[in-house]
């Protein structure tokens, strides 16, 4: 099964995640089949906090790719951040 996921990196007490697509039995930070976007919990001053393909996402969900609930969390704080612009 493919998966939409959050893959970790940064360093230690630093986080920075990537957004993947990925099949399920891969590891979190494994290889994966596209990245989707980027979340940065620690973003201060200018610095982007979230970017997310929306529109990548919405074809992996519709060929059957599962999000997971924080994907599923990040995926409509970038909706309501995109309608207003759109």
């Amino acid at each position: 099964m493919v998966v939409i996921r959050l893959a970790r990196g940064g360093s230690k007490k630093r986080p920075f995640y990537n957004i993947v697509v990925a099949e399920q039995k891969n590891r979190r930070d494994g290889r994966f089949l596209e990245r989707v976007g980027f979340y940065n919990p620690l973003a201060s001053g200018n610095a982007e906090t979230l970017r997310l393909a929306l529109d990548r996402v919405d074809a992996w969900v519709k060929n059957g790719a599962q999000p997971s609930d924080a994907v599923n969390r990040l995926v409509v704080i970038a909706q309501k951040a995109a309608a207003p612009a759109a």
